[in-house]
């Protein structure tokens, strides 16, 4: 990936002046480089497509998929994410734009790389034909993505004139994942598995990638015997060797990046290419500046107790006076709680005070103490630590990747098919779950154990959300549940800080219209020049 990010740094400027245009579908490009004097060399179509990688996915939209969500609650100012949740979201809004824009970006990248890298003279045809995978597989991504968040999409396999930009039409759902699936399929062969490629090439999209991405299409949609004959393959090595990562705070480390458990995820480098969204999500005192956005009550409430027993159910052992002790590992991983042991990047700790009055009863000045709405501290009593990178710089400009696929994704896919097919027994709780949760760190052994006669699907939806909390797919699991409607309409809350430490913080109510906020609104910039663009319902 150093590699990839190399040619993404020195082609910003040279790609970006190919592209320019009001309609983001068009794109075209200007008359300085031009599809004649570019393509004279396998680097420059490297950097192409290195550029493709870049606009795939990034922090931005990492992070603000799980604002959307009941995970996170966004304290500060009318942002985006914040007029979406609270349901007031009209057709001009930012974020809807700029996700039709970014994923239109990409794809006008990926169409400009796949119908000019032939030019390039004398390059390997080899590698030319892997590289026209990869491009294919970021365009399947950015289409599905589209299909995802908007439904009806236009959908084209090459570069659009100005004319047909402004006129094309959505093509239903349906076609685009069906193109998204077939172009997966097809590719599947020629894609090399992780362990196939180069130590310089760590980073690239990979066979397992393309068939992570195909169970994800099946996914969204409740299609669970596709689901589970991909994940199968996927777990029985059939698309290169993936295992769990031997700790669940190491996965997130950048000493242990490319490891074993990560199937594909988003390069950076410190310097080179780093993302800063953690600057706001810190505690202040180690080097956060103002709290933008940190895990909701509802969050911390569903990490089990390590005897496998979730807080409210009888024998747990729960304590609402000293709620964090005794909680599922993964939590005080995810999670900056009132007296948690910061440590530093140098090896020493902390402690981060957050309940009210509890820094001047310590005798420490402290910056990090919930002080109520719209202040500079924590709005629900909370911070966020997994993806902190303790080598990231002040300003937190973190080098760390952030992981789009990992292999405990495969087990826990498999395990909601096998449950949801009727076919969960003990044997696949013992390759999935299980696993996963001893890897997290339980010893329990009615943590550990088949627990027949459970309600195994609110289990299974828990170990989903605890597993993969801050990892952006929490907004897609309660979408395709349907939960969305129940967990998005109402008041979210916060630690219990409020009324002297006595209540639970109640938060801005959110609003979901389960006739309209499931999708997206198509931009009305777009709209406005190319009246063949219909509405979402609602909008």
């Amino acid at each position: 990936m150093k590699k990839i990010l190399k040619y993404y740094a020195g082609a910003v400027y040279l790609i970006a002046i190919l592209f320019s245009s009001c309609n983001e579908l068009d794109l075209a490009p200007t008359n300085k480089f031009t599809d004649l004097n570019y393509w004279t060399s396998p680097e420059k179509a490297s950097a192409v497509l290195s550029m493709g990688y870049s606009q795939m996915f990034g922090a931005e939209q990492f992070f603000v998929n799980e604002k959307l969500s009941d995970n996170l609650y966004e304290g500060r100012g009318n942002t985006n994410e914040k007029i979406i949740t609270s349901g007031q979201a009209e057709p001009s809004l930012g974020r809807f734009s700029g996700e039709w824009q970014k994923c239109f970006e990409g794809i006008k990248t990926c169409h400009t790389f796949l119908e000019n890298v032939d030019r390039v003279p004398d390059m390997d045809e080899a590698l030319k034909t892997r590289m026209k995978a990869e491009a294919r597989f970021i365009r399947a991504f950015l289409f599905f993505r589209l299909a995802c968040h908007f439904g009806d999409a236009p959908l084209f396999d090459y570069n659009l004139t100005m004319q047909e930009s402004n006129t094309i039409a959505r093509s239903p759902k349906s076609e685009v994942i069906d193109f998204v699936r077939n172009e997966l399929n097809d590719i599947a062969g020629t894609i090399p598995s992780k362990h196939e490629y180069s130590e310089s090439d760590k980073g690239r999209i990979t066979k397992g990638a393309v068939m992570t991405l195909l169970a994800r299409t099946y996914l969204y949609e409740n299609d669970w015997s596709n689901v589970a004959s991909i994940c199968e393959k996927i777990m029985n090595g059939d698309y290169g060797s993936y295992e769990l990562f031997p700790t669940y705070e190491g996965l997130f480390l950048p000493e242990n990046e490319y490891n074993d458990e990560v199937i594909l995820d988003i390069g950076y480098v410190l310097t080179l290419r780093t993302w800063s969204e953690y600057y706001d999500a810190i505690p202040l005192s180690v080097g956060g500046r103002v709290h933008g956005f940190a895990p909701t009550q509802e969050l911390v409430d569903d990490y089990i107790m390590r005897n496998g027993k979730g807080i409210n159910e009888e024998g747990s052992g729960y304590n609402e006076d000293d709620p964090y002790v005794n909680r599922d590992p993964r939590f005080e991983k995810t999670i900056v709680y009132h007296g948690y042991p910061w440590k530093k990047g140098d090896g020493t700790a902390s402690v981060i005070y957050i309940k009210p009055g509890s820094s001047a009863e310590a005798g420490v000045s402290n910056l990090d103490e919930y002080a109520g709405p719209g202040q500079n501290a924590t709005g629900t009593g909370y911070y966020l630590r997994k993806y902190f990178d303790p080598t990231a710089p002040a300003g937190m400009e973190a080098g760390l990747n952030l992981i789009l696929m990992r292999y405990a994704d495969i087990l826990l896919m498999y395990a909601e098919a096998k449950y949801e097919s009727g076919q969960m027994n003990q044997d696949v709780w013992n390759r999935t779950i299980r696993p996963v949760r001893q890897r997290a760190g339980f010893t329990d052994a009615s943590a550990l154990d088949y627990p027949a006669g459970a309600d195994l699907q609110s289990i299974i939806r828990r170990e989903r959300r605890c597993e993969l909390a801050i990892e952006g797919l929490r907004l897609f699991d309660i979408r395709r549940w349907k939960t969305i409607e129940t967990l998005l309409n109402g008041y979210p809350h916060g630690a219990r800080f409020a009324a002297d430490n006595t209540q639970y913080i109640r938060l801005d109510e959110r609003r979901f219209n389960k006739e309209r906020d499931y999708l997206f609104a198509v931009p009305q910039s777009q709209r406005d020049i190319n009246k063949n663009l219909t509405q979402n319902p609602g909008y």
